[in-house]
């Protein structure tokens, strides 16, 4: 052995052994080594996959306290969140580079200054609160560090943009054509024939029948049939076959303890005050014995302010942090000294405290367990995803593909309504509330295209056309009565069409609508004046409004509806008075120069990004959205 350990062949095994071991402890370090890691990259700079699942989470964190708790993601809504999350991260990344290239930079005392101006920021003294600025970023997920160059690269962002949005102006001359348009007024008469209304026809005889039922074939006729094999991975389809052992449940269940149980509540009345006299003179009252909520009410309005319940609160809950924090350091049944905000002096009593509770391990254990294997299914379903495309790439048949990878697996006759020709519906291995849009990929698939396994509301699909059964016209004999009805149904409508085209000539002949009208033996409805918008009590119906605002005085116009036909006549016109609506001018040239800003903001923030090199990795967004 001596011997042979001196051999080359010897030397170059341990130096093998030595490199498998060196790679093995750095396993991760080196299947990375050429894979991009980063979920995007603008112009070159990367954003790592922990900022944007940090921004994913702040987000759905934010909607969840909007919706007052009452949210709960699921995938697609993960995605979409996510993919939000990404591209607001990259408007920052292009608003950043731009605002570096120009040169523009937001010195330290700035950003401080700022921060000092904030409202939600101040104690009850009015100045700058410590305490406030730290509650505001554990609420968010945040560190000092990292909200402070959040705002640095806002208000960078905020130069440009508002430099850009500085030149958004309107006209009054533009604004005054526009409110006179919209508030313009307008009388008509209307007469209208319904369907309904029209005489009986003549039965029809065989020959009517059968070229009525030949010319309609779209309407008695059999849809489109798909034979077709479909195969599908999701998340969901996975969740069954992973594994979470105890271990990951009570790791998990320690790393997010505080989200496993309900915050504490409390019951708070709020008096707001325009002077702090008047707020202690009001926290007075409502400290003596016997003080009911109704004289609280009274006595701030009279102060010139107002008294209201807030309800049954959390602190995150509470307006504004100053309120928040003064409310939750007091007792049951305690009264607040006055506590300033720019809203003016606010007095809070707190009525009944519910203690918060957390949950033990066992009442969560379920939820836990399902939320694991739906991030670990969602990992995993794009990996073996990835393999199924490689599968089909091969030349693999949906049905193999199906079979190899154990995905979800249908085979059928299908219509673009998911129906057999019996009319039953067909099962499909998709979500419910996907159906809809699968349907809608296999109807827009081609026959005999390579299939692909396309990634959709349905998680991962892949689709194959084997067979295209075009529409059938169905013999008369089998839809009879359907065609008897609907010739007759066509007869009445081609009458009062043939009326309504009568009464519009006789009115664009110069004759008066009510004489017109009485030939025919109709009556005559006079609307007005009315507006433009619908609804809110204007009594011509929506679908006439657009073509009646479209006509000159005495013109006129026939409109079919779904059970009838409209003649209308304009009878006059009332212009807008603009001179007793300078308040509604000036907010409308507000408005226009508003929306005016926006738009050429979002032109501007489009036209940085398509000028940078913007790639997304969909594989981390993926990973991002199923790690939520």
């Amino acid at each position: 052995m001596r011997r042979l350990a001196g051999t080359w062949f010897a030397k170059a095994l341990f130096i093998l052994l030595i490199l498998s071991f060196a790679v093995w402890g750095i396993e991760d370090m080196v299947r990375n080594i050429g894979r991009d890691t980063s979920v995007a990259r603008v112009g070159g700079e990367a954003i790592e996959a922990q900022e944007a699942q940090e921004a994913t989470t702040r987000e759905l964190q934010r909607i969840t306290r909007a919706l007052q708790g009452n949210f709960t993601p699921n995938p697609t809504i993960r995605r979409a969140v996510a993919e939000q999350a990404v591209e607001s991260l990259v408007i920052d990344r292009v608003a950043r580079q731009e605002a570096q290239r120009m040169g523009i930079t937001v010195p330290d005392e700035t950003v401080r200054a700022y921060v000092f101006r904030i409202p939600g920021f101040r104690g009850l003294d009015g100045r700058f609160s410590r305490d406030s600025f730290n509650q505001f970023l554990r609420n968010n997920d945040l560190t000092e560090s990292g909200f402070l160059a959040l705002l640095r690269a806002d208000l960078s962002r905020q130069q440009l943009s508002g430099a850009v949005r500085a030149g958004a102006s309107v006209p009054e001359a533009l604004a005054a054509r526009i409110l006179a348009w919209q508030l313009e007024r307008r009388t008509a008469a209307l007469v209208e024939l319904d369907f309904a209304d029209a005489p009986e026809p003549e039965p029809p005889t065989e020959a009517q029948l059968s070229r009525f039922h030949e010319n309609n074939a779209a309407r008695f006729s059999t849809p489109e049939f798909r034979e077709i094999a479909i195969a599908t991975l999701n998340a969901e389809r996975m969740m069954a076959s992973i594994e979470v052992s105890e271990r990951d449940i009570e790791d998990a269940y320690a790393a997010n303890r505080d989200q496993y149980g309900a915050p504490e509540r409390r019951e708070v009345f709020q008096a707001l005050v325009p002077t702090e006299e008047a707020a202690r003179d009001v926290a007075r009252l409502w400290r003596e014995e016997g003080t009911e909520f109704p004289a609280v009410e009274t006595a701030a309005r009279e102060a010139g302010g107002s008294a209201t319940p807030l309800g049954s609160v959390t602190r995150t809950e509470m307006p504004l942090p100053a309120l928040a924090s003064a409310a939750f350091a007091l007792a049951a049944g305690g009264v607040s000294d006055p506590v300033q905000t720019p809203f003016g002096w606010h007095v809070l009593r707190v009525g009944t405290v519910q203690p918060g509770e957390t949950q033990p391990l066992d009442a969560v254990r379920d939820r836990i367990r399902s939320t694991l294997a739906a991030e670990r299914a969602a990992d995993e379903a794009f990996d073996r995803a990835t393999r199924v495309e490689d599968t089909l790439a091969g030349g693999a048949t949906v049905a193999e593909a199906a079979r190899r990878h154990e995905l979800g697996f249908a085979e059928a006759r299908i219509d673009a309504e998911g129906r057999a020709p019996d009319g039953a519906e067909v099962p499909l291995p998709v979500p419910a509330a996907a159906r809809a849009a699968a349907l809608r990929a296999i109807f827009a698939a081609e026959r005999g295209a390579a299939p692909r396994f396309q990634e959709g509301e349905w998680g991962f699909m892949a689709v194959e056309v084997r067979e295209v059964i075009p529409p059938a016209l169905i013999p008369l004999e089998e839809v009879r009565q359907q065609v008897t009805e609907a010739f007759v149904a066509d007869a009445r409508r081609r009458f009062q069409e043939e009326r309504a085209a009568a009464l519009l000539a006789a009115l664009r002949a110069g004759r008066p609508m009510a004489e017109a009208a009485a030939e025919i033996g109709t009556p005559v409805e006079v609307l007005g004046p009315f507006g433009r918008e619908p609804g809110g009590g204007n009594p011509m119906p929506r679908e006439l409004l657009a073509p009646v605002f479209e006509l000159p005085v005495n013109g006129a116009t026939m409109v079919a509806r779904p059970r009838s036909f409209a003649v209308v006549q304009l009878l006059s016109i009332q212009p807008a008075e603009l001179g007793e609506a300078a308040e509604a001018l000036g907010a409308l040239r507000r408005e226009m120069a508003q929306t005016m800003a926006e738009d050429l903001e979002a032109q501007y923030q489009a036209a940085l990004r398509a000028r940078a090199d913007v790639r997304i990795n969909p594989r981390v967004v993926q990973q991002i959205a199923g790690s939520e």
